[in-house]
């Protein structure tokens, strides 16, 4: 899908929600999109792989993973343009343009080939942003279909919250709407069917009490 064939209504939603948020994100969700640097640890990618983060958002999570395995060439995309600007400017800053390459782009539906000028990668991950994105269950399908034989899927985001005070889940909850961002109660049920489509393996963990849910797709060679 083209930058021109982007579904208007959610870019334009996400450009007016970030774009003055992008200058303080991360700042202030460091203290509550956990388990980000767990599933970055977790990456274990090759030598010389390729790394594809879908909603990159600031950059901060590509940035932290180019400098965990910096023999891996990485690429980024994102479906807004305010959070790309902030995102080459933190790339740029960090001295990585030279191995991560961004593009913009619909994450349920996009050419890596025509963005990047690669089919496959060895790693896709997806850090709190299927939570904010209509049509979620299209990205992990998508992710999947991009990925090189062997290679893995890794998403963290909201879980559930069913073992933290009911009074804290009504909370978060609240804030997060402010912010267009639904936990998807239904995103283990859909890790595991999509793992059974494609024959692959799947593990999933709930961190925190149940506040965030880190799933893991690995494909067959």
């Amino acid at each position: 899908m083209s930058t021109t064939e982007l579904p208007a209504s959610h870019a334009e939603l996400m450009d007016g929600v970030y774009r003055w948020q992008r200058h303080i994100y991360d700042l202030t969700r460091k203290y509550y999109l956990l388990g980000r640097d767990r599933l970055i640890d977790g990456l274990d990618v090759p030598q010389g792989g390729t790394v594809l983060e879908l909603g990159c958002g600031t950059g901060r999570n590509i940035a932290l993973a180019a400098r965990r395995y910096p023999d891996a060439r990485f690429f980024g995309l994102d479906i807004s343009a305010e959070m790309l600007e902030t995102a080459n400017a933190a790339i740029a800053r960090e001295g990585l343009s030279g191995k991560v390459k961004l593009a913009r782009g619909d994450a349920t539906d996009f050419d890596a080939k025509a963005l990047f000028g690669v089919e496959h990668f060895d790693r896709v991950f997806v850090s709190y942003s299927l939570s904010m994105i209509p049509g979620w269950e299209k990205t992990v399908t998508a992710a999947l279909a991009a990925l090189a034989p062997g290679g893995s899927l890794h998403v963290v985001d909201f879980g559930q919250q069913e073992g933290l005070p009911r009074w804290f889940r009504a909370l978060l909850r609240g804030w997060l709407r402010k912010f267009h961002v639904s936990p998807r109660a239904s995103l283990r049920d859909v890790l595991e069917s999509e793992s059974q489509r494609t024959g692959a393996t799947f593990h999933f963990r709930t961190l925190y009490r149940d506040y965030a849910w880190l799933g893991v797709i690995k494909i067959a060679i």
